[in-house]
């Protein structure tokens, strides 16, 4: 059986894990509308 620390250290590090990627997929999403955008522009 899990320890109470597992219970509550596992499913942190994976809501931290899915913020992270969230946030930088989110950003790498961004600048490829932006790079995309700026090709249409020329």
């Amino acid at each position: 059986m899990p320890s109470i620390a597992h219970i509550i250290y596992i499913p942190g590090i994976l809501l931290i894990g899915f913020a992270l990627g969230f946030r930088m997929g989110a950003r790498a999403v961004r600048e490829e509308l932006g790079r995309r955008a700026e090709e249409r522009r020329r």
